[in-house]
C-alpha cells in the first residue's frame, strides 16, 4: 500500500522565493486549504511554521500535504490574483463571499431599429447599454414596470416582435406603441427610447424639463392630445423620482458596513446610482469567525469586485486592511481613481448609519433564524433516533399535469436554512406518464451520481415527498450507489391531508410515525417538504410555459421565420391556419403546394 510522502518543510522554506506572489496551502488530494498573498513569500509562509499557532492554524497545517506558489511581479497583482483563486475555489479556511449568481441589469437593445428595454443576467456579450447592477431581480422589475408607465417602450423578445401581425395587450393599455405593426414612426420611438436612456443615467429631472417644454408647445400649437401624453407622462416620472430619489448629491457609490455578532460577519451593501437608491442587499460571509471587521471586509471588497463594475466612491463603516494595496488593485480595474471614506460627513453619514444599521438588523435576523433551526434539529434527532441532529438534509418531489412535463426537485437545507444556491431541478424522461415511482428513481440517481462524480458528501437525512411506495423506489437506487446507509424518511399526508397531520415512514426501520401538529421536528420536515413543493411546481409551470410558448409552425420543415410571419399576417392567428385548405394556403407568397399540403397535414393528422 503507497502512502504519500510527508511534506519537508525545511527543504521547501530553503529553496522559497523572496519575491511578491501567492500560496496555496493543498491537502493530499490537492485542494486547497488556503489561499494568500505575500509581498514576501519566504518570510510570510515561514511565519505559518514559527512560534505556536492557534487552534484553526494548528488544525489546517495537520491536513498540510504540500504548498504551491506563483510569483507576481508586484504585490498588488499577487493581491487580484489571490482574490481570483479564493472566489473560484472557496478553500476552507479562507473567508469566502457567498455570492454564486451574477447581478441582475437592466439591457437596452440601442443596435435595434426599434430598441427594447428588458432584464438582463450574465455577460455584457450583446451590443447595447447596461444598467446596473441591481440587488435583486425584482428591483429590475419594479424599476422595468416604472419605466414602462412613463416611456412606452417595448420589452418583449425580438422572436415576438418579429411574428405580430397585430397588437398585443401592451398597446391596449398604453405601455407600448406597437412599432411591430407600424403604430408609432420611428423618430417618435428613437426619443422614448432617448429619454428611457436619460432617466436610467439619473438624468431624471432634466427628462422631466423637457418634458414639460414639449407639453408647453404642443399646447401652444392645440394639439391637446400630444399635450396630454407628455402631461400623463411627467406624472409618471414625478412620481418614480419621488419614490426613488435619495435625498442628498447625485453620482455612483456604494455604501458598504459590517457588522460582527455572536460569531457571524454581515455585510451590507446599498447601491446609489446617478443619485437614485436601488436597494441594499445583506451578505455572510462564510469561514469569517475569528476575524476582525478589517480583515473580513478586505477579503469581501476584494471578491465582490471581481465581477462586477467599481463606482468611483465607496462609503465604509470600517478601514479594510491593505487599504492603499485594495484601493490601488480596485483603481486599476475600475480604469481610474477609485475613493473611499470609512469617516464621511453629512447626508452621506446618513447613508452610512443606515446601512450599518440595516446590517445589524438582519445579523440579528440570522442569529435568531439560526437558533430556530438548532432547536428543530434537535427535536428532528430526538424523533427519528439520529445519532447526531442532521447538519445537512435533502429533499425530493415530483410535479407533472397529467404526466406530462414531469418536473423532480431537489432542496438542501444545511444549519442556518435553504441553501438555494444547492437546489436542482431535474426534467425527467423515458417513463411512463405519471409513473412518480420511476420519476423520483431517476431524479435521486442523477443527483447521488453527480455528487459522487464531484466528491461531495451526501446528506445526513433524505426526505421524499410519499409514502411506502414512492420511499421503496429510491432504496435500490441508493443501494446500488452505495448509500444504503443513508437515512430516509417518507413524509405523507395524513388521513385528513392537512398540514400538521403528517406521517412519517421510516425506512430504516418500517415504522411509521405521527409526530402531532405542534412538534418542532415536523415543523422543520414540512418546512423542506413545502418548499421541494413550491420548487418542483415552479419548475413544472416554466417547462409547461416553454412547451405552450413554442409554435406548431416551428416544427413544419421548410417553413422559417419569414414564411411563419407572411402566413400569420394573411391568416391573422394559427386558429385560423389551422381552417385553412390546401389550396388556401398555397395562396400566401412563398408557400408552394407541397409546403401547404405539408402544413395542412400537420393540423389534420389522423389520430393514433
Amino acid at each position: 500500500m503507497s502512502s504519500v510522502p510527508a511534506f519537508d518543510v525545511e527543504a521547501f522554506l530553503a529553496t522559497l522565493t523572496t519575491c511578491p506572489g501567492v500560496y496555496q496551502m493543498l491537502d493530499a488530494e490537492g485542494r486547497p486549504l488556503y489561499i494568500g498573498k505575500a509581498a514576501n513569500l519566504k518570510k510570510r509562509v515561514s511565519s505559518y511554521f514559527r512560534g505556536t499557532p492557534a487552534p484553526k492554524q494548528r488544525a489546517m497545517l495537520a491536513k498540510l500535504a504540500r504548498i504551491e506558489v506563483t510569483v507576481t511581479r508586484t504585490e498588488g497583482e499577487a493581491l487580484l490574483l489571490e482574490h481570483q483563486l479564493v472566489k473560484r475555489h472557496r478553500p476552507r479556511y479562507n473567508i469566502c463571499l457567498k455570492d454564486d449568481k451574477s447581478y441582475p441589469y437592466i439591457y437596452v437593445a440601442t443596435e435595434h431599429p426599434f430598441p427594447r428595454v428588458t432584464f438582463h443576467r450574465g455577460a455584457h456579450k450583446r451590443p447595447g447599454r447596461y444598467f446596473g447592477p441591481y440587488p435583486s431581480a425584482s428591483a429590475v422589475r419594479q424599476t422595468l414596470k416604472l419605466l414602462q408607465r412613463a416611456f412606452p417602450v417595448r420589452q418583449c423578445e425580438d422572436s415576438y416582435y418579429a411574428h405580430r401581425s397585430r397588437p398585443c395587450l401592451q398597446y391596449q393599455i398604453k405601455r407600448c406603441t406597437a412599432p411591430c405593426v407600424g403604430r408609432v414612426d420611428r423618430e417618435t420611438y428613437r426619443r422614448d427610447v432617448e429619454d428611457t436612456l436619460r432617466f436610467l443615467e439619473g438624468d431624471g429631472q432634466a427628462v422631466v424639463d423637457d418634458l414639460v417644454r414639449r407639453m408647453e408647445a404642443a399646447a401652444a400649437e392645440l394639439d391637446f392630445e400630444r399635450a396630454a401624453r407628455y402631461r400623463d407622462q411627467i406624472a409618471a416620472l414625478r412620481e418614480i423620482l419621488e419614490t426613488q430619489v435619495v435625498a442628498g448629491p447625485g453620482g455612483d457609490l456604494d455604501v458598504i458596513a459590517c457588522h460582527i455578532e455572536g460569531g457571524i460577519a454581515c455585510i451590507q451593501v446599498a447601491w446609489i446610482r446617478g443619485g437614485r437608491y436601488l436597494g441594499d442587499k445583506a451578505y455572510f460571509p462564510s469561514r469569517s469567525e475569528g476575524h476582525g471587521a478589517a480583515r473580513i471586509l478586505a477579503a469581501f471588497l476584494g471578491q465582490y469586485y471581481l465581477d462586477k463594475p467599481v463606482p468611483a466612491e465607496i462609503l465604509l463603516s470600517h478601514e479594510p486592511e491593505d487599504a492603499e494595496l485594495l484601493r490601488a488593485m480596485l483603481s486599476d480595474q475600475a480604469g481610474r481613481q477609485v475613493r473611499w471614506v470609512s469617516a464621511p460627513r453629512g447626508r452621506r453619514r446618513d447613508w452610512l448609519e443606515m446601512t450599518r444599521a440595516n446590517a445589524e438588523v438582519a445579523l440579528r435576523q440570522r442569529l435568531a433564524l439560526r437558533a430556530g433551526q438548532q432547536q428543530r434539529r434537535q427535536a428532528l434527532q430526538a424523533l427519528l433516533g439520529l445519532e447526531t441532529p442532521p447538519a445537512r438534509i435533502e429533499c425530493f418531489d415530483i410535479s407533472h399535469l397529467q404526466g406530462q412535463q414531469t418536473v423532480a426537485s431537489c432542496v438542501v437545507f444545511d444549519a442556518e436554512g435553504p441553501v438555494k444556491s444547492a437546489y436542482r431541478r431535474f426534467n425527467i424522461e423515458g417513463i411512463t406518464p405519471g409513473d412518480d415511482y420511476a420519476a423520483l428513481a431517476q431524479a435521486v440517481q442523477r443527483r447521488f451520481q453527480r455528487l459522487q462524480r464531484e466528491g461531495k458528501s451526501p446528506p445526513d437525512l433524505l426526505l421524499i415527498d410519499g409514502g411506502k411506495g414512492q420511499v421503496q423506489a429510491v432504496l435500490p437506487v441508493l443501494k446500488e450507489l452505495g448509500l444504503g446507509d443513508l437515512p430516509v424518511v417518507g413524509v405523507a399526508k395524513g388521513p385528513a391531508r392537512r398540514d400538521g397531520d403528517e406521517d412519517l415512514y421510516l425506512a430504516w426501520s418500517g415504522r411509521w410515525l405521527h409526530p402531532g401538529e405542534h412538534h418542532p421536528g415536523l415543523l422543520l420536515i414540512r418546512q423542506l417538504r413545502d418548499e421541494a413543493h413550491r420548487f418542483a411546481v415552479g419548475g413544472h409551470r416554466q417547462r409547461r410555459g416553454r412547451a405552450k410558448r413554442t409554435s406548431p409552425l416551428e416544427a413544419i420543415a421548410g417553413l422559417g421565420p419569414r414564411r411563419r410571419q407572411r402566413l400569420l399576417q394573411q391568416f391573422g392567428g394559427l386558429q385560423a391556419i389551422k381552417k385553412a385548405s390546401v389550396e388556401a394556403l398555397a395562396s400566401v407568397e412563398g408557400i408552394s403546394p407541397t409546403l401547404a399540403r405539408r402544413i395542412y397535414e400537420t393540423f389534420h393528422a389522423p389520430e393514433t
